[in-house]
């Protein structure tokens, strides 16, 4: 069978979804029985999103094989099989330094460079770079029908549905249908207008999925039929959601998985969606919940910390407890400790980068380690946790991170400026390196120690886990902070780079250089973060405080 293609565009406004909807629509077509993969193009001009700012573009996902992407890469993989790579998201930054290159070395032969054909088809050949085996590729396009930035995107997957055929390509338009309060209706002209922009750049949706706050009626199914040229069964309610684990049960309902295989006459069983309605369930009825404080900088978007609240909820899956997160913002720490913590069962510090809020991290941390809360480090949550561990613990008090504090006394945690990367080769960096990829960078291996709460939860010796990340716990200073109770419980093979701590007389204290929350999925919950969970409703109880749902 010929591989087929589905793109994924949105209209109206941003932020409707379209990486959900790509996801949910891969792990229909996986329920049927067939083999998909995903890929995001992103149509703005940076290189990669890894020098951006979390408050404009949300978390920075990381791939195995150690590339900084766009987040929805992470909506990918949690809903599906796929393991995305370096070919599964690119941007227009990433097409211009291709062509531009080329034409520098002469490969245009003289002639004059231009978005029609040399932009487009660059990027047709970055979609069409597909594994054999895949039976559907899904392609999401980013951004907004009507931006300008997007146009060279859209008009190669124009130039695609020519190229490949009708029966190989499918478009699916992602649109809003709001409700007016004041009036108590449902408005289609949105929609109408977002099909309109699209069919003016030489693009007819096959199937549309509209975003609403309540089920749309038939016969206004009806109307956006007909007046954006679909057919009638192919207008799909896309409507709010308890939880994003319930949108492909949705689809389903709507009978968006059946319409794709017709369309692109592709044969696929009835889909076994009994995994994700074990989800939902225990989602909409836990035994328990829990509450966590996260303490961050960039609590005012969670977008964020994406993947880590995820990776909560999927550790309170396992557990079957709701897990409730209580942002806290470390500046605030550093005002006030306050009432923050004020019954909390579990604190817990993400990674980050820059100097604002680190002081009330490493209070945070020390509030945890001081009244025996279940604490969990991720990256730069490791990295104060040595630096907390050193100034009240070893007695080093003027004890830092040379990120922060370049002339501190006690180097705790500081650059490493050469070390062999996953692919064996040889990396050198300084202070003045580039910002972008110029960290330890995807997966690497660790060796765990028998008997350690780290190796409990994974239950074996040797792990893979991604990283994103520039300073390193300096092992010179290993001994002194072993004598105060902190243990190295993962470590690099060649015992180069510690990447897991705990400390001894402490109920749940465990910090780790890097991120498992990219590697966690409502089906198989991160053992770190289920282990994290399952200290918290302990803990929880020994309080007396027993919140059941």
């Amino acid at each position: 069978m010929r591989q087929k293609f589905i793109f994924v565009t949105g209209g109206v406004v941003s932020s409707l979804g379209k990486g959900l909807a790509a996801a949910s629509i891969g792990a229909l077509l996986e329920s049927s029985g067939l083999t998909v993969t995903l890929k995001k193009l992103d149509p703005y001009i940076n290189v990669d999103p890894g020098t951006m700012n979390p408050f404009q573009h949300g978390e920075v996902y990381v791939t195995d094989d150690g590339v900084e992407t766009d987040l929805d890469l992470g909506h990918y993989e949690r809903f599906t099989h796929t393991k995305t790579s370096k070919d599964s998201n690119f941007t227009t930054g990433q097409v211009y330094d291709t062509v531009i290159s080329k034409e520098r070395k002469g490969e245009y032969l003289g002639g004059t460079v231009q978005v029609i054909p040399h932009i487009t088809d660059e990027i047709k050949r970055r979609i069409l770079h597909v594994d054999e085996g895949v039976d559907v590729a899904i392609v999401e396009i980013g951004g907004t029908v009507g931006d300008i930035e997007s146009l060279p995107f859209l008009e190669a997957i124009r130039q695609l549905r020519n190229d490949l055929g009708k029966e190989n390509s499918l478009f699916i338009h992602l649109t809003l249908v709001p409700f007016i309060k004041t009036a108590d209706e449902m408005k289609t002209k949105p929609t109408q207008h977002s099909v309109k922009e699209l069919r003016e750049i030489g693009i007819q949706p096959d199937i549309l999925l509209c975003r609403t706050e309540k089920a749309l009626s038939q016969d206004l199914k009806n109307k956006i039929a007909l007046f954006c040229n679909v057919e009638k069964d192919a207008v799909i309610t896309a409507q709010d959601v308890e939880t994003i684990y319930e949108v492909p049960i949705l689809f389903h309902k709507e009978g968006l998985d059946e319409k794709i295989t017709s369309l692109l006459n592709i044969w696929a069983k009835k889909p076994d969606l009994t995994q994700w309605h074990e989800v939902v369930e225990i989602i909409k009825n836990p035994e328990r919940e829990v509450e966590i404080a996260l303490v961050g900088k960039y609590v005012r978007l969670k977008d964020s910390y994406k993947s880590l609240n995820e990776a909560l909820v999927h550790g309170g899956i396992a557990n079957h407890c709701m897990v409730h997160v209580r942002y806290v913002d470390s500046e605030e720490i550093e005002k006030n400790l306050s009432t923050h913590f004020d019954n909390v069962d579990g604190i817990l510090i993400p990674g980050g980068f820059g100097d604002r809020g680190i002081e009330g991290k490493i209070t945070a941390i020390r509030h945890a380690r001081e009244n025996r809360i279940p604490f969990f480090g991720l990256c730069l949550g490791m990295q104060l946790s040595v630096v907390e561990i050193s100034r009240n613990l070893a007695r080093m008090n003027n004890a830092h991170s040379t990120e922060f504090n370049s002339k501190t006394e006690y180097p705790v945690i500081y650059l490493v400026t050469k070390w062999v990367d996953r692919d064996k080769k040889l990396q050198k960096r300084d202070a003045n390196s580039q910002m972008g990829a110029t960290m330890r960078l995807g997966a690497y291996p660790c060796k765990l120690k028998s008997g350690s709460l780290a190796y409990k939860a994974y239950n074996k010796t040797l792990i893979y886990e991604r990283h994103r990340h520039r300073y390193e716990f300096n092992m010179s200073y290993r001994a002194r902070l072993e004598k105060c109770g902190m243990v190295i419980t993962g470590i690099s093979p060649d015992k180069k780079f510690a990447e897991i701590i705990e400390l001894k007389n402490h109920p749940w204290f465990l910090a780790c250089q890097f991120h498992p929350e990219f590697k966690s999925k409502p089906f198989e919950p991160h053992p770190l973060f289920t282990a994290f969970i399952k200290a918290t409703i302990k803990y929880q109880i020994e309080k007396g405080r027993c919140r059941k749902k």
